[in-house]
C-alpha cells in the first residue's frame, strides 16, 4: 500500500503566493479543468519516458489457481492445487484466482458503484477527507509532499471494512474473507503447518482490513506521471479487482510485467507479514501502477492483516537455526508497522529483519 494522503492541495499557476497558487482539487478535478495538455510540475514521477514500460508475459505465464480446486472434496484435486499454491507464492508472489464463486456481474456493479462515488461533486467527496490514518472512511489524491515531493497521478476512497464495517452511502461493498480463508487455509497446509495455522496465529477473525478503491483518470503526459510507484503490500494478502483498462505491472526477477488478467478473476499477491510468518519463504512482491492517456481505470484492493494487536513473527517450525534457517524477522505488533508505514515513516521489512552478525 502507498503512503497516506495528508494533502489535497496542487499548484495551478505560478503566483508568487503559495496561498493564492494553490487550490483544493482532485486528479478528477483536475483532468476535467478545459485546456489541460501537459502535467504540473508536481506530478512529474519520472524523467525516464521508458521507466514505467513492462513486457508483456508469455501466453499462460502468470500462475492461475482453481479456487473450486483448492475447496474440493477430491484430496488428490486439493492437495495438487495447494502445490500450485505453494508454488506461485514462492516463485511469483503472485496469482490470478479464478472460479472464487464471486458473480462477474456482483463485481461489475461494485466497481460501478465505485466510479459512482467518483462522480459525486467535489464538495460531497470532500466530507471524507482527512489526515488521521483511523479514519473510518477517507477520500483523498496525491502524496504527502513534505515526505514524497511529488502528487500521484489517482484519487483514492479507503474504508476500514473490519473487524468494524465502514461505508459510505455509495458504493455498496462486497466481502473477500471468506476467499482469503480458504486461501490462507491452503497456504498453510503448503507451508507444512497445521491448516488454521496462519487463522490462530494472526487472530485473523479480527484481523485489520481495507476497502482501497483507486481511481486513475487519462493522463496527457503519461511517460511522466505514475499512478502508484512500486512498493510493497503490508498485508498477509491482497486481492483486487479491476475495470477492463490495464496498468498494474508486478515485478519478477528483476523485471516488471504487465498484468492483463483473465475476466473474472481476483488478482492476489503475497504482503509483508506473509514473508514475516513464512520466514522468507514467500516474498513480499513488488508492484506499482501505471497510467495512460485515454482510459480511466479504477482498481479495488482488498488488503487483509492481522489484527492490529498481533505481533506477527516467523512460524517456530520454519525456523531451525542448527540447519541453516534462523528467523530472519522480529515481530512487531501490526498496528505499529502500520502507523509508521501509512504516516510516511521509514518502515518495511529491513526494519524488522534480524540483523546478521558481523
Amino acid at each position: 500500500m502507498a503512503p497516506a494522503t495528508s494533502s489535497l492541495f496542487v499548484e495551478t499557476s505560478t503566483d508568487t503566493s503559495r496561498a493564492d497558487a494553490t487550490k483544493r482539487i482532485s486528479v478528477k478535478t483536475l483532468v476535467e479543468s478545459p485546456g489541460l495538455t501537459s502535467i504540473p510540475s508536481n506530478y512529474s514521477y519520472s524523467t525516464n519516458p521508458n521507466g514505467s514500460a513492462g513486457s508483456n508475459p508469455d501466453e499462460d505465464t502468470f500462475p492461475i489457481i482453481d479456487f473450486s480446486l483448492l475447496t474440493s472434496d477430491d484430496p488428490h484435486q486439493r492437495s495438487k492445487t495447494i502445490q500450485d499454491l505453494d508454488r506461485a507464492c514462492q516463485d511469483w508472489g503472485f496469482f490470478m484466482l479464478v472460479n472464487h464463486g464471486v458473480s462477474e456481474r456482483l463485481m461489475k456493479e461494485v466497481l460501478e458503484g465505485c466510479q459512482e462515488f467518483f462522480n459525486l461533486p467535489v464538495e460531497e467527496k470532500m466530507e471524507f477527507a482527512g489526515r488521521d490514518i483511523w479514519q473510518p472512511i477517507r477520500f483523498g489524491t496525491g502524496v504527502d509532499v513534505k515526505v514524497e515531493k511529488f502528487f500521484f497521478w489517482r484519487d483514492f476512497l479507503k474504508v476500514i471494512v473490519h473487524p468494524q464495517f465502514h461505508f459510505p452511502n455509495k458504493p455498496e461493498g462486497f466481502s473477500t474473507r471468506e476467499v482469503t480463508t480458504e486461501l490462507l487455509k491452503g497456504i498453510s497446509k503448503g507451508l507444512g503447518l497445521e491448516e488454521c495455522y496462519i487463522e490462530k496465529t494472526t487472530n485473523f477473525d479480527a484481523g485489520f482490513q481495507l476497502f482501497a478503491v483507486n481511481l486513475y483518470p487519462p493522463c496527457p503526459q503519461p511517460e511522466l506521471a505514475i499512478g502508484i510507484p512500486a512498493h510493497t503490500d503490508h498485508s498477509l494478502l491482497t486481492l483486487l479487482i479491476e475495470n477492463e483498462i490495464g496498468g498494474l505491472q508486478i515485478q519478477h526477477n528483476g523485471e516488471w510485467f504487465n498484468v492483463n488478467p483473465v475476466p473474472n478473476s481476483f488478482l492476489v499477491n503475497t504482503g509483508d507479514h506473509l514473508e514475516i510468518l513464512s520466514n522468507g519463504r514467500y516474498k513480499s512482491v513488488s508492484h506499482r501502477a501505471v497510467v495512460n492517456n485515454t482510459a480511466t481505470r479504477i482498481s479495488i484492493a482488498a488488503p487483509h492483516g492481522p489484527s492490529l494487536e498481533t505481533a506477527v513473527g516467523p512460524a517456530p517450525e520454519l525456523v531451525d537455526g542448527e540447519n541453516g534457517r534462523p528467523a530472519i524477522y522480529m515481530p512487531m505488533k501490526f498496528k505499529d508497522y502500520l502507523e509508521r508505514l501509512l504516516e510516511g515513516r521509514p518502515c518495511n521489512l529491513d526494519h524488522v529483519r534480524v540483523p546478521v552478525a558481523e
